[in-house]
C-alpha cells in the first residue's frame, strides 16, 4: 500500500470556492475510486493550503486512476479548467507505510 500526499496553495481569496468546487465537481469524479483518507485545509501556520492523502494499492494503481481521471471529461473539462488558476503551487509526496503504522 502507498500514500499519496498532496499540498495544494490556493490563491489568496480562492479558499473558499476551490473547497466548493472540489467537493461539487471534482470529489463526485474521485469518489468510484474510494481511495480518499482525508482531506483538509489550514487554519494556522501556511495560510490557504488545502492537503489531503489518497490510498492506492501500488503506485501502477495509482498510475492508473490518475490515467482514468484524465480521460474523464468532468475531470478533464470540468474541473481542471477552474480548479488548476485558484492554485499558486502543487506538490506531491509519494509515502510508503512502515510496519508498525496504523495505516498499511
Amino acid at each position: 500500500m502507498i500514500y499519496e500526499l498532496r499540498t495544494y496553495d490556493v490563491k489568496p481569496g480562492l479558499l473558499n470556492e476551490y473547497l466548493k468546487l472540489f467537493a461539487e465537481v471534482g470529489m463526485p469524479v474521485r469518489k468510484p475510486q474510494n481511495n480518499l483518507v482525508g482531506f483538509w485545509f489550514t487554519e494556522f501556520g501556511e495560510l490557504s493550503q488545502v492537503v489531503h492523502i489518497w490510498k492506492y494499492e501500488s503506485f501502477q494503481h495509482r498510475t492508473d486512476i490518475r490515467s482514468e481521471l484524465m480521460r474523464n471529461p468532468q475531470w478533464a473539462h470540468e474541473f481542471l479548467p477552474l480548479a488548476m488558476p485558484m492554485l499558486s503551487r502543487m506538490q506531491s509526496v509519494i509515502m510508503n507505510s512502515t510496519a508498525f503504522s496504523p495505516l498499511q
